[in-house]
């Protein structure tokens, strides 16, 4: 009911992290006589490696607490950090500053980049940069097919991709029972997609998006290198974009980008986004405070991914992604 409520709020991602990782759901529903003031998504994270928090929520791009009144934005910090002194977190983390003071500086910062469907399809495609253009045609005259599709299979193409992808930015694939989850509780219902681009040689891009209400979330995108200069990729999002506004999806979230990733961020510029600033919050419990923002994190760990076989970058993966966030 609430206008901003994306996929990241709704109760199959939930179940997609629960099945996954273990997390246990400390959702929060605060009224004040009768009248519903905020509602805050919100699980409890804890391994035997690092310690236990809160966080809204857990590997997904942005979500900000839903407030229906000036009075939540108040009362959500406030209840938090006294369930987070009951639950013994270290932190709490809302990946939003929409209900934080403007004073308090963002623990992490990412951009955010939005495309508005309601322009019309001939509004949208002139808004493409003129390099997405010659792309997608060039990879409409490269006799690919693409898809949208929804089944098991359609989700295994994309985790073969997925696996190649995430190896070759130097970074484990998340363990394949996240994708499963994803099937189920996702992509099966009605809530997302999967579009699948192939040549003679298979599948060779794929993209996976996401959808509740009005709101759309481009959530991964994956591809085979080797046919990079088919722009498999370019067609992939064309023909998502046109799928989407045509169903009447009024808006598309390309997720977070890192500050440093200019070139994704120039990728989504050119499908004529609008650039926005995505900022979490980090509430210390030792301290009593926000936290600043933090240092750049280090990329040695790419170098070592990249370096390992497709089977072990899995194996890191299953390992790894149940400790994070």
């Amino acid at each position: 009911m609430h206008p901003d409520a994306t996929i990241f709020h709704s109760t199959a991602w939930a179940r997609v992290l629960v099945d996954t990782y273990g997390h246990r759901p400390c959702y929060l529903q605060m009224s004040l006589n009768g009248s519903l003031l905020a509602l805050v998504p919100m699980l409890e994270v804890q391994s035997v490696l690092t310690r236990s928090r809160g966080v809204c929520l857990p590997f997904s791009d942005y979500c900000a607490p839903l407030t229906f009144s000036s009075f939540g934005h108040e009362l959500v910090p406030q209840k938090l950090q006294r369930i987070a002194r009951e639950r013994r977190w270290s932190y709490f983390e809302l990946r939003s500053h929409s209900i934080i003071p403007v004073n308090v500086p963002a623990s992490e910062s990412y951009y955010g980049h939005f495309l508005d469907l309601r322009i019309g399809p001939e509004a949208l495609i002139s808004n493409f940069s003129s390099s997405v253009q010659r792309a997608v045609r060039k990879a409409q005259r490269s006799e690919l097919t693409v898809s949208i599709q929804s089944s098991p299979d359609a989700m295994a193409q994309f985790y073969k991709l997925h696996v190649r992808t995430r190896r070759r930015h130097g970074a484990p694939p998340q363990p394949r029972s996240f994708f499963i989850n994803i099937q189920r509780h996702l992509i099966s219902a009605g809530l997302g997609f999967i579009v699948l681009v192939e040549c003679q040689k298979g599948p060779i891009a794929a993209a996976m998006f996401f959808k509740l209400g009005r709101h759309a979330v481009y959530k991964f995108g994956a591809s085979d290198e080797r046919f990079q200069e088919l722009r498999a990729n370019n067609l992939a999002m064309f023909e998502a974009i046109k799928y989407l506004a045509e169903g009447g999806a009024e808006a598309l979230h390309f997720g977070r980008t890192e500050k440093e990733n200019q070139g994704l961020r120039r990728f989504k510029l050119s499908w004529g986004a609008t650039e926005e600033e995505i900022g979490y919050a980090r509430f210390e419990m030792a301290s009593g405070s926000w936290t600043h923002s933090r240092d750049s994190r280090s990329t040695l760990h790419q170098h070592i991914f990249r370096a390992l076989p497709a089977s072990l970058n899995r194996l890191a993966g299953a390992i790894i992604y149940p400790h994070l966030d």
